[in-house]
């Protein structure tokens, strides 16, 4: 009887059978889905939350082994069986769902494993899919083994919450398993509304989603981008949000385990205070944080959401002060486990492909189905992507060579066409963008140009100027007027939504002195940083973009590679600022307007330009951030398909960029410092710019300056013949009358401004445009010594006797006859250089020389004035070839020469599609015309 009693005390207790138990009921159900495994792992681990007889970790490793254990049998029956095994372990599960299974495995094969362990009735399509694909061991046991862990840690997570609020074993396993089956009825639920009857796609509509043979979407099928078999997209449609927020939430109750263990200042006495810190921490993220965010956005702004940390860790301190017995002892340890826990959630999205955009995407599904209801047949919307400084030749190589992989995909499946636009003389943004936008670039001379009338230069990228510059140009019918947005701008386009544009910021500021409405100027930046893991996901790829450009300078450096520029100092900390932050804060902007149904969106991407300007137009670091803006652009692609109406992509270039050898580093001078040294200033100290580690090229900039004012050229004889035959004024030394000019002078009385490869000299003791018989007289030297110098291409004046004339080293042409002496200067520039040449002649303020640097064919090369490697705002080379990528079914553009030819295609493209012409509006009407009382002031 004694042996009898022991065998039966021994089958009763729960420290013997407890183990045993848990294996065989989670492997049971794993190979036959007839019992529910969670409810088993919660039980067991509420048990050991309040008995002794189990232990938490062991329960999590037990439960571990037994599920990868029947995932893996359940794998092998489906690969090796015999078709009615085949047909055993697929019973009751739909046609349908196992063949989108199949399509979603072939591209994300792992990850889908990963969620499908977590997700109702979603492990089995997934095996059956990879024995389908032949999916090899070798890959699928790490995957379902980390499937199996996630799984357990989660289901022991709702355990261990209601071990920690029951002390009674009994009623902690049943509200144990309450929870689990709870979850589980949630998530089911939230599979069956994800999957509800969409209606049927009209023709050509790119939001059409793959259904199933019964009409409803099937719930494996990717979540982002359903309608091309190659975008990249959410794994799962069905129970997305609650895997997620089940996965969060153990993984920060670990995390705060972990720092209980390793953080000084941070303790915590019981098992059950991480997990229920941890649920009032991820309420307080989801709930309280954003609008936090929106009151405080400023902070959050110009800290780059390091500020926002800050807040978080006092909602930290505060929710671990009314949890017993959890322990804090300063601000520091809180704004720690802020960090931590925002680390963990980035972790867990990225693990589970749910990246940021899953609440925009999410909001927009169902805003896409409200529309549909109400308007199926809703014009499209548009979205033009400018990608800054990339020219037409580099994307051709671009999508050639793999580096901007989305684009190439359009092209290839034959959606998109890609052609080429030729810039106008100014190749520069300025120029570019407020013709495209206005349909108007009179008078922009360069990116930044001298105004004689006024002793001012103008500069695009000062927002007083800006808003001049677009006072000047718009007439209220803009590309935008209707509707639009602009998103990281130089101007509006009259759009009525605007955020980092720099033309808007002066009449956003007066609006609010004058308490004029709320103008959402920083759009994009609450809906990014209400998000602290994005806060903390930009400043780590900020720190890894510094990290990349101190590494390519290096390389450069030690490779000796030319062209280069300096590129230390500050650049290296402010280069994150275009090629990460704007970036993804425009993309964030871009899907909010998409989210509201915008009809016409205009964004610039910075990062390709900015980065080409310091290392070169196709080096390696260059073409690390153009497939970095290629993702981005991919990523709106995705967003399309869930706004709430159709929307249309065009991407575009407002100019490309001409790679060469800065002017004062291959010369020894700058340009203004030639031009003052040829009206008479006085001689400076000799340029630094050459040091010790270039011994052997002091002299030849010695030896090139000598030829450059040699005069040996042909036109440098005849200006020198003219001069000796009219007569030298009589030399004086330049002053200037009244008080300082508040431009600096490269010589008394002379003022030079360069912008690219473009410089433009003034004289400001002359009122309007100087002749060249006067520049002869008064400054015998200069001309000669321009047209001669190597790096020169050619010069425009103005003569009495000829009107404008091109001169070259070889040769004139004059602009009014097109008579051409000797040979044409303007040959290498394209046949477009002549009429873009004439145009900025008769501009008001065009300069009384402008200066164009020299292009040379065989090399594709020109030295910039400004201290750049690649360059733009002239003529000569890829600066002057933008491109064009657009909807195929779109009409063709044709030949576009201009910014001004290119507003009228993409007007003619939003009026093809449907979208209304804007009415020109008044000064009493308009709501941007206070833009006309805009000055610089």
């Amino acid at each position: 009887m004694s042996a009898l009693a022991l065998s039966l005390d021994d089958l009763t207790d729960p420290a013997r059978i407890g183990y045993p138990l848990l294996a065989l009921g989670v492997f049971v159900g794993s190979v036959i889905p007839v019992v529910p495994t969670g409810a088993v792992v919660g039980a067991a681990a509420a048990v050991a939350m309040t008995t002794p007889h189990l232990s938490l970790p062991l329960v999590v490793l037990v439960a571990t082994v037994a599920a990868l254990a029947g995932d893996l049998i359940t794998y092998g029956v489906a690969r090796l069986g015999s078709d009615a095994a085949v047909r055993w372990v697929t019973r009751r599960q739909p046609v349908e769902r196992l063949d989108a299974a199949r399509a979603t495995f072939a591209r994300r094969g792992w990850q889908l494993v990963v969620v499908g362990r977590l997700l109702p009735a979603g492990r089995i399509p997934v095996l059956v899919a990879a024995a389908a694909l032949a999916h090899p061991w070798r890959r699928l046991v790490p995957a379902a083994a980390l499937a199996a862990l996630l799984w357990a840690v989660a289901y022991s997570v709702l355990g261990v919450v209601s071990g920690g609020l029951f002390d009674s074993p009994l009623v902690a396993t049943l509200v144990a398993t309450v929870l689990v089956l709870l979850v589980g009825a949630v998530s089911g639920l939230v599979a069956r509304r994800r999957r509800a009857p969409v209606r049927a796609p009209v023709s050509g509509d790119r939001r059409a989603r793959p259904t199933d043979s019964t009409g409803e979407r099937s719930a494996l099928v990717g979540a982002t981008e359903p309608g091309p078999p190659h975008g990249r997209g959410r794994l799962l449609r069905g129970g997305r949000a609650a895997v997620r927020v089940v996965c969060v939430w153990a993984a920060t109750a670990v995390a705060l385990v972990m720092l209980d263990r390793l953080l000084p200042g941070f303790e915590m006495d019981s098992w059950w205070q991480p997990v229920v810190c941890a649920l009032l921490l991820g309420l307080l993220t989801a709930i309280g944080w954003p609008p936090v965010a929106r009151l405080v956005l400023p902070l959050a702004l110009f800290t780059l959401g390091v500020g926002g940390f800050l807040l978080m860790g006092a909602g930290v301190a505060a929710v671990f002060l009314v949890v017993p017995g959890v322990h804090i002892h300063d601000f520091r340890a809180a704004v720690v486990v802020a960090v931590a826990l925002a680390a963990v959630g980035a972790v867990i999205s990225s693990l589970l492909a749910l990246d940021e955009d899953e609440i925009f995407f999410r909001r927009a599904a169902r805003r896409a189905r409200r529309a549909a209801a109400t308007d199926p047949d809703q014009v499209p919307g548009v979205l033009f992507l400018q990608v800054d400084g990339l020219g037409h030749d580099v994307v051709r190589r671009a999508v050639r060579d793999g580096d901007m992989p989305t684009l190439a995909r359009w092209l290839a499946e034959g959606g998109h066409e890609l052609t080429g636009w030729h810039c106008d003389w100014s190749s520069q943004t300025g120029a570019s963008v407020c013709g495209i936008l206005h349909g108007d670039n009179t008078d922009i001379l360069g990116f930044r140009w001298y105004e004689k009338d006024r002793d001012h230069v103008m500069a695009c990228a000062h927002p007083g100027d800006a808003a001049e510059i677009e006072r000047r140009h718009s007439d209220g019918r803009g590309l935008l007027a209707v509707d639009g947005a602009a998103r990281g701008n130089l101007f509006t386009g009259d759009a009525e939504h605007v955020s980092l544009t720099m033309s808007a910021i002066p009449l956003v500021e007066k609006r609010r002195r004058r308490g004029r409405g709320h103008e959402r100027l920083w759009a994009g930046y609450y809906t990014y940083f209400a998000n602290p893991v994005n806060a903390l996901r930009t400043f780590v790829a900020s720190l890894v973009d510094v990290g990349r450009e101190l590494l390519a300078a290096a390389r450069q450096r030690r490779a000796d590679v030319r062209p280069r520029t300096r590129r230390g100092g500050w650049y290296p900390l402010a280069r994150p600022g275009t090629t990460v932050i704007s970036r993804d804060i425009v993309v964030s902007a871009i899907i909010e307007d998409m989210m509201a149904g915008r009809s016409v969106v205009y964004a610039d991407f910075l990062g390709y330009d900015e980065v080409a300007h310091h290392s070169g137009i196709e080096r390696f670091d260059t073409l690390e951030v153009l497939r970095g803006i290629d993702r981005q652009i991919g990523r709106l692609h995705r967003a399309t398909h869930l706004a709430p109406r159709p929307y249309r992509i065009v991407v575009l270039s407002d100019h490309g960029q001409t790679q060469g050898w800065a002017f004062a580093d291959r010369f020894g001078e700058s340009i203004e410092q030639f031009v003052g040294r040829q009206c008479g200033a006085p001689q400076g100290e000799p340029s630094n710019r050459h040091d010790s580690r270039r011994p052997a090229e002091g002299w030849q900039a010695g030896a090139v300056l000598a030829e450059a004012t040699s005069g040996t050229g042909p036109i440098a004889r005849r200006l020198r013949a003219r001069v000796e035959r009219a007569g030298t004024a009589e030399h004086r030394t330049r002053t200037e009358s009244g008080r300082p000019g508040a431009v600096a002078r490269a010589a008394p009385g002379v003022v030079v401004v360069a912008s690219g490869h473009v410089a433009m000299v003034s004289f400001t003791e002359h009122d309007g445009r100087v002749e060249l018989e006067t520049i002869e007289r008064e400054f015998p030297a200069l001309l000669p010594a321009l047209v001669d110098h190597p790096g020169v291409g050619f010069v425009l004046v103005r003569s009495r006797e000829y009107g404008a004339v091109v001169l070259g080293r070889d040769g004139a042409r004059r602009l009014a006859t097109d008579a051409v002496e000797g040979a044409d200067p303007l040959t290498a520039y394209g046949p477009h250089a002549a009429d873009l040449v004439r145009r900025v002649d008769g501009f008001p303020h065009c300069a009384d020389i402008m200066i164009n640097s020299r292009y040379e064919p065989g090399t594709d090369d020109a030295p910039p004035f400004e201290p750049h490697v690649g360059s733009h705002g002239g003529l000569g080379g890829p600066q002057s070839r933008g491109f064009l990528l657009y909807p195929a079914d779109l009409p063709a553009p044709g030949e576009i020469v201009g910014a001004e030819a290119l507003h009228r295609v993409l007007r003619g493209w939003l009026t093809h599609l449907g979208h209304p012409e804007p009415a020109a509006a008044s000064a009493t009407t308009h709501p941007d015309s206070e833009r006309t009382a805009l000055s610089r002031n």
